[in-house]
């Protein structure tokens, strides 16, 4: 016996026209706004939103419109001396073929409530903590000052030359200026040799609670050492940027990336919006892109926001950015940076 056909009724062939019409009309929708928002107009970046910006009188002092930019040393310049410790400060401040404007660096909070230079939250990368404490991930909240005084940060420093002018070092062997640095230390360090003739980038490693405590003791050094006018902050964890706006709206403080990334897609649709940051801080990967375009960098200056790149350690890249008007590059060699820019 042959099986029924279904027989569908005028009305219902009417639905099932009208679902494909609009799943069809829908799918056109998406993909064309995939397009535009992904790839038409990411290629109109280099096309100028305003008009030329060529004078700025507002009070950052990071937007440098019309001057050559200045140079801020990545983690003190990690390239030239193991990266954040005293050694790589004195090479920046006292170099002798090239003059540093900024330094960058991050803090972590010790166990005993002490802020120290460090990138990593764990001391395995930079320093001989493995071998000095039988294992491997010791984190900086898990020891004392004291305790991560005993490590040698040059451990796996590597020259630009090849070479490892630390490693082996121990105890009474270890320079003291290769070991970790506490906030007090670098500040009273910077402080005495160039007072108020620097600027500083410093960065919130901890988050949640610890960071925003870290938050709190930074503030406390900040006005003891008069560098509260001086100092750009900044943090990849939410919950202390949220507590920089709320505690130290004051602070001139660097956007999130969430806030880089909202910042392109106003520039490309030209929306006006208010903004908590004073500074765009791009790192490489998207400089190559129209985030480190002229247009994008005026349009960034006529909100008296300075766009600054890191970490910009190719002689192209620096050109690139230069011709390009950035306000700040950071470097891991800010010799090289130095060189391109007075050459």
């Amino acid at each position: 016996m042959k099986k029924d056909k279904k027989v569908f009724s005028s009305r219902e062939r009417a639905k099932k026209r009208k679902f494909k019409f609009y799943g069809f009309w829908t799918l056109g929708v998406i993909i064309f706004l995939i397009l535009l928002n992904f790839i038409i107009m990411p290629l109109t970046g280099s096309v100028p939103r305003v008009n030329e910006i060529t004078a700025y009188y507002g009070d950052n002092q990071y937007v440098r419109i019309g001057e050559i930019p200045l140079i801020s040393a990545h983690r003190a310049g990690g390239d030239l001396a193991p990266e954040e410790t005293m050694k790589a400060f004195e090479l920046c401040m006292a170099p002798e073929d090239y003059a540093v404007d900024i330094v960058e660096f991050d803090l972590h909070i010790t166990k005993d409530d002490q802020l120290v230079l460090l990138h990593d939250s764990t001391v395995d990368r930079t320093s001989n903590s493995r071998e000095h404490y039988g294992k491997r991930n010791v984190k900086v909240k898990d020891k004392t000052l004291a305790e991560l005084k005993e490590l040698n940060f040059g451990e796996n420093f590597q020259t630009l030359s090849g070479e490892y002018p630390y490693k082996g070092l121990r105890g009474t062997e270890i320079p003291e200026n290769v070991k970790i640095l506490s906030l007090d230390e670098i500040l009273s360090y910077l402080t005495t040799l160039r007072g108020d003739n620097l600027n500083y980038i410093i960065e919130i490693k901890d988050g949640g609670k610890e960071g925003e405590r870290a938050t709190d003791i930074l503030y406390e050094k900040m006005v003891e050492y008069d560098i509260v006018q001086n100092t750009i902050v900044g943090t990849f964890q939410g919950n202390v940027t949220n507590y920089f706006d709320e505690k130290y709206p004051m602070l001139k403080r660097s956007a999130s990336i969430i806030e880089v990334l909202d910042f392109y897609y106003a520039f490309l649709y030209r929306v006006n919006k208010d903004y908590k940051f004073d500074v765009l801080q791009i790192p490489k990967g998207l400089a190559t892109l129209d985030l480190g375009s002229k247009a994008f960098i005026d349009y960034a200056h006529s909100f008296g926001i300075s766009v600054q790149y890191w970490t910009i350690n190719e002689q192209e890249d620096i050109e690139n950015l230069v011709n390009a008007g950035a306000d700040v590059i950071i470097s891991d060699n800010p010799e090289l940076v130095y060189s391109v820019i007075h050459s």
